[in-house]
């Protein structure tokens, strides 16, 4: 029995981040885990920059009610879903996610948490356990599924090295040339066809 695995953000959906960055002017938001490999200093970081500028949860949730799926990956989702079980494991936070999902027809999706104070302010955050994406990976190994994976980012590497396939899609030139034991895609239908292949 197969599963599939998919990162959310730079895979499925443009990068929250980079696009609040955009909307609100503070080019340093643009860091992400493409750049940054340790999530936790990443987040503390941006929850700092937050503060330092009075934004909040809300918006951020403004600028992604603009974001809309990027082009092809809901029909590459669909298509996907009706061969196989796909779960999206994401580290972001399930209050950036929930909008997202309901343009993508509402896919199974793992992800983390946010601590916001009644102003607004985004006090914290609330992983839902270490190493999410390799961890989840695992879980799911254990009871019996084989897991496919896909992602971009340094924080996807652990679950796709310990599927029984995994695929790099629209990742980094240095994450390519650092892992070229790992197929590379940059358009759904590749993608698509060598997880079709690999099920």
């Amino acid at each position: 029995m197969n599963i599939v695995c998919l990162d959310m953000e730079g895979v499925l959906v443009p990068e929250i981040w980079v696009a609040f960055a955009e909307a609100s002017g503070i080019p340093e938001l643009k860091r992400t885990t493409r750049d940054e490999p340790d999530y936790d200093q990443l987040m503390r970081w941006r929850l700092g920059i937050l503060k330092e500028h009075g934004l909040g949860l809300q918006e951020i949730q403004a600028t992604i009610a603009k974001i809309d799926p990027l082009p092809g990956a809901k029909v590459f989702l669909d298509s996907l879903r009706a061969k196989t079980q796909v779960i999206i494991l994401s580290d972001t936070f399930e209050e950036f996610a929930m909008p997202l999902m309901a343009k993508l027809g509402y896919p199974t999706i793992f992800c983390n948490s946010l601590e916001v104070a009644e102003s607004g302010e985004i006090t914290g955050f609330k992983m839902r356990c270490q190493q999410s994406k390799l961890t989840t990976v695992n879980a799911l190994q254990s009871i019996g599924y084989d897991t496919i994976a896909a992602g971009d980012s340094y924080n996807d590497l652990g679950m796709i090295q310990a599927s029984k396939a995994g695929f790099l899609f629209k990742s980094t030139e240095k994450i390519k040339a650092d892992h070229p034991e790992l197929p590379a895609f940059e358009e759904f239908g590749e993608l698509l066809a060598a997880i079709q292949a690999a099920l």
